[in-house]
């Protein structure tokens, strides 16, 4: 087994740190960390982002070679770890013998410790991994609304001076981790997408943690992890295709999803029923094509899947507040004096 020991919650020293015990390639741009492997130890990446002085994001998506334990030994009390696991699983204990606690694929866990024993992390060999932790130093959070809810609601409540939760099956975080990976911006614009996202992965970990202790009747207790993941693949591929004329027996026949369950997995999963999630994709579709093609409206219209243009300029206006057309002008103003 190898065992990494990382003695800091700063993002540069810990990526210091990372490189000295694992090797590789580290690039850093402004905030942001990369450490490239491809040895013995394993093939993947290691990647940070520091979003306040008080949060930082950690993501591995790695295949390691060998079994490795990830030791945190520093004195931060009030830290947090919000974690979840997008591929593979992996196990937490506090102290070498501690009880380890499994977290499996699209699971949320929260783990603080202000004890003398250091948490371990514990990721086995040969799996494709991809695990996120959002850290947070909690009495540092500039936000006093957050640091106090962060405060109340984890640190006053830890047992033995010791914290960890393991959530439910969660993919509407899934979702917002595959939007900060897809992140192409440069400079101020990409640092508050990043900002922003982190922030939407931390509030979820948070409302999910909520939603657990009031045992909220939700779909997460009918669907199976399997029919979870067919919602994540019908959802892609719905975004991927909006053009098809869709409908709930047209996907049930696709994909063997009943409809009930995939009214349900949507549901859990944005907030949106079938029909508004497919309507939803297509506007954002459409108005993607309006900035970046040289396409007419009407063109437009039929590209996304619509056959009535004023059907799509009453949709388009709910969720832009403009008509598609007035839209467009301000696009092709903006190119001339660009």
């Amino acid at each position: 087994m190898k065992i990494i020991t990382l003695t800091s919650n700063n993002l540069a020293k810990v990526f210091e740190q990372l490189k000295t015990q694992l090797g590789g390639n580290l690039e850093i741009k402004s905030k942001e960390f990369k450490l490239e492997l491809n040895n013995e130890i394993g093939k993947g990446f290691i990647s940070g982002i520091t979003v306040e002085p008080a949060i930082c994001y950690l993501e591995y998506e790695i295949d390691f070679k060998v079994d490795v334990s990830l030791t945190y030994r520093h004195d931060n009390s009030n830290s947090i770890d919000f974690g979840y696991c997008s591929k593979g699983h992996l196990t937490q204990n506090f102290g070498e013998d501690g009880v380890k606690n499994r977290l499996n694929q699209f699971q949320t866990g929260i783990f603080s410790n202000s004890s003398k024993k250091s948490t371990f992390f514990n990721f086995s060999k040969n799996q494709a991994l991809k695990v996120s932790m959002v850290t947070v130093n909690t009495l540092a959070v500039h936000d006093g609304e957050l640091r106090e809810q962060l405060i109340n609601t984890f640190l006053k409540n830890k047992e033995n001076d010791q914290l960890s939760y393991i959530g439910s099956l969660n993919l509407k975080i899934v979702e917002k981790i595959d939007d900060l990976n897809s992140i192409c911006q440069k400079g101020l614009i990409r640092n508050l997408l990043i900002s922003s996202t982190v922030y939407h992965i931390l509030a979820l970990e948070i409302e999910q943690h909520k939603n657990d202790l009031i045992n909220i009747d939700n779909a997460i207790n009918i669907l199976s992890k399997s029919e979870m993941i067919m919602v994540k693949n019908i959802s892609e591929y719905i975004k991927t295709n909006p053009e098809i004329q869709y409908s709930l027996n047209y996907l049930y026949k696709k994909f063997g999803l009943s409809p009930i369950k995939l009214q349900e997995g949507f549901k859990v999963m944005h907030n949106r029923t079938v029909t508004d999630f497919i309507r939803n994709v297509r506007v954002e579709f459409a108005e993607n094509l309006i900035r970046t093609s040289e396409l007419n409206i009407s063109e437009i219209v039929y590209t996304v899947g619509l056959t009535s243009r004023s059907y799509f300029s009453k949709i388009f206006k709910e969720k832009y507040n403009c008509s598609p057309k007035h839209y467009q002008n301000n696009q092709q103003k903006l190119a001339i004096t660009a």
